[in-house]
Formats: structure tokens, C-alpha cells, sequence
């Protein structure tokens, strides 16, 4: 099929609080909502990409020019139906995975829509329901994140998260496991330690944890490697997993025991689906990470995370764990057990509010095929 339009759309929505990690605060999240239009059906992708270099080299402006620029263009003059043609087509553009998947998970939608499946069912999910989990922010205190996570687990999450940075590890971990000595818990770093300050992380050994998500530096798999020989508790890899390839990488050097899949991180959908088969072929778990996206991204999340690979509880948190006000009519909320529901409508089974998206608008661009 050849696209009719593109339309991208850049978005700033308030969080209910701000979300504090190792590179800086959140207070207000940006992303680009991406519209793809063919035979008067409209697919909707997010890109994650937010607004400083962070977690991330791309940018939301970065994101917008490689859209704009170089994506949309073969996207609008080509025939394109599959993630596979999607893939082959921007084949040449290197890196900009966050801009990629956007566009991706677009296309899906569209497809969906198309062929009245859903998105689980287009990847082969399994589940209705998923293991969810929340992720804490760095908070002012030890004592306060104790409280923080208090008011969680009385929300009914049952696996808790929590940030963690050079200075701010241990003491805070060791605070949360003493006052709930039962809970699944983890810690992620998000790169702020390095060969010469991991010995710091030593004594979370005793701690019990489910996993330490990305000690060290974003790039790294080899020094993760020295470390995992040096842990009892399982590493878990984010940042440095960003195709199949380096998952093969991580996997081949006893890098890490645990993989977090993230769409927008290895560049779509399709590429995330490419790596669970690859731990699941080879019994490593993985579960879904978030990018504190809209509910466009978390219904994509939630059905990603319905594959039979993902075995640990994802950070797909409700929507009110982030939003006071979402760009969807439907809002993600948590069942008994620390569940939510895959939806099951075609596509990414959500309904745009556009009122809430002209709301959170700062910049509109559509783009039409010669």
C-alpha cells in the first residue's frame, strides 16, 4: 500500500509528579505522535524520544528531523504494508531507532485496522492479562522513598522498581527490603557507575533483588561482563541492547542473565519481537520497560508484553501512574494480582481524544506524497 499522508505531531503533557533518575528530573514529557492515513483508516505510533539527551542521543527534535526528513519520504513513496518492508526501507538510515519505531508501530496499527486484528494477536501474545510492575523515582530521602513505595504497594503493584545512582544505592535499596522484606523487588541505574565504582554495589547481594538493570555505561556489554562474574544477583541490560544483534552479543558473553525489551530502544516492534525469540530460545527472561509513553505506546507495550517470553513483570504502569489527562479515550488500569489488560480491539485497540492531543500540541507538520 502506498501512504496517503503523514502526519507528525509534537506533544508536552504534565506528569501527575516529577519522575527523578542518575541523568536528571522529568517534570513535563514530550514525545511525537505519528498518524499514518490510508483508505480512510488512520494508524497512530508514538516515538518515546523525549526532550533532552538523556537516556537517549535522540531527541524529540532529532526524532522530528529524521521523520520528517528521511523517513516519511520513502514511507510515502514506496508500497509499504509490513514491518518487514518497513524495515527494508530504512535500511540505510543508521541509528535513530526511537524515530524508527514510532513510525513502525504506526504501521502496525494501520495493519491492524486493516485486517480487523489486534495487536496481540498480529504478534502471537498468549496473555489477556499482563504482570506489571512500577518504577519509584529518585526520591529526597531514604525515608521518603520507603513512603513512596508504601503508597504503591497499597495501589496493588507488586513488583517495585527503584532508581538508584552513586551515592544513592544501597542506603535506599537496604531502606526499601527492610520495610518489605517480601516484595519482588529491583534496582536500575541507568549507567551511573563504572568498572572503577561498582564495588559500591556489592552488598546489594544480600539484598535479595530480582535484578540490577544497566550498572555501567550505556555502550557497555564487555565490562557488564566482568561484572556479572563478579554478582550473584542477575544483571539485566536497557540501554546497551539496541538491535537483535547486540542482545546475540550480551547473551554470547554471559553479559547479563536478564534482557529489558524496549520497542522504541532497538528501533520497532518487530526488532523487540526478534530478541524475545532469541531469549526464549536460549531460556533467558525478559520483560517490557517503559518510556514513560502515552497511551498510545502503552497499549503497543502491553501487547508486546503478552508474548510467552516475557516472564518478568513489565514497567507498564497505569495510566494514572503518569497522566492526570492521556491522549486516549481508554485508560489502563490495574487489576488484583498487579495485571493489566492487553487490549483487544484492532490494531492498538485505543481511541484517539483528540481534544486532549490538539491540548498537548506545541507543533503539527503533515506530509503528502507527490
Amino acid at each position: 500500500m502506498k501512504l496517503d499522508c503523514i502526519t507528525l505531531q509534537h506533544l508536552r503533557m504534565p506528569l501527575v509528579s516529577p519522575f527523578e533518575t542518575s541523568f536528571g528530573v522529568t517534570a513535563d514529557r514530550e514525545c511525537i505522535l505519528i498518524s499514518i492515513l490510508f483508505d480512510g483508516l488512520t494508524g497512530y505510533g508514538e516515538c518515546v524520544a523525549d526532550r533532552d539527551p538523556g537516556y537517549s542521543y535522540e531527541t524529540v527534535g532529532t526524532a522530528w528531523h529524521i521523520l520528517k526528513d528521511f523517513i516519511s519520504p520513502v514511507m510515502l513513496g514506496n508500497n509499504v504494508s509490513t514491518a518487514e518492508d518497513f524495515q527494508g526501507l530504512i535500511g540505510q538510515i543508521r541509528g535513530h531507532h526511537l524515530a524508527k519505531a514510532g513510525m513502525e508501530m504506526a504501521l502496525w496499527d494501520l495493519r491492524g485496522k486493516l485486517e480487523h486484528h489486534s495487536l496481540k494477536n498480529m504478534l502471537g501474545g498468549v496473555r489477556d492479562r499482563v504482570a506489571v510492575g512500577v518504577s519509584v523515582g529518585l526520591q529526597a530521602s531514604p525515608e521518603i522513598l520507603v513512603k513512596t513505595v508504601e503508597k504503591y504497594l497499597v495501589d496493588g503493584y507488586q513488583r517495585i522498581k527503584i532508581k538508584i545512582k552513586p551515592g544513592r544505592d544501597v542506603g535506599d535499596t537496604a531502606a526499601v527490603r527492610n520495610a518489605f522484606p517480601e516484595i519482588k523487588l529491583q534496582v536500575d541505574a541507568n549507567s551511573a557507575f563504572s568498572l572503577e565504582t561498582w564495588e559500591t554495589l556489592k552488598p546489594l547481594d544480600v539484598l535479595d533483588l530480582l535484578l540490577i538493570e544497566q550498572p555501567l555505561h550505556e555502550d557497555d556489554i564487555w565490562d557488564h561482563r566482568v561484572l556479572q562474574k563478579a554478582l550473584r544477583t542477575p544483571i539485566c541490560l536497557d540501554e546497551s541492547i539496541i538491535t537483535p544483534r547486540h542482545a546475540r552479543y550480551a547473551l554470547e558473553m554471559e553479559a547479563c542473565k536478564i534482557i529489558n525489551i524496549k520497542a522504541g530502544r532497538v528501533g520497532g516492534i518487530s526488532q523487540a519481537v526478534a530478541i524475545h525469540d532469541l531469549c526464549r530460545d536460549k531460556g533467558i527472561p525478559v520483560w517490557c520497560g517503559g518510556m514513560l509513553e502515552t497511551g498510545v505506546g502503552r497499549a503497543s507495550n502491553l501487547a508486546l508484553a503478552s508474548l510467552p517470553g516475557f516472564i518478568l513483570p513489565g514497567d507498564i504502569s497505569a495510566s494514572n501512574r503518569y497522566y492526570a489527562e492521556d491522549i486516549i479515550e481508554e485508560s489502563f488500569s490495574l487489576n488484583s494480582g498487579s495485571t493489566i489488560d492487553v487490549p483487544d480491539g484492532v490494531g492498538l485497540g485505543v481511541t484517539m481524544n483528540q481534544c486532549a492531543v490538539k491540548k498537548f500540541s506545541l507543533e503539527k507538520l503533515r506530509l503528502k506524497a507527490d
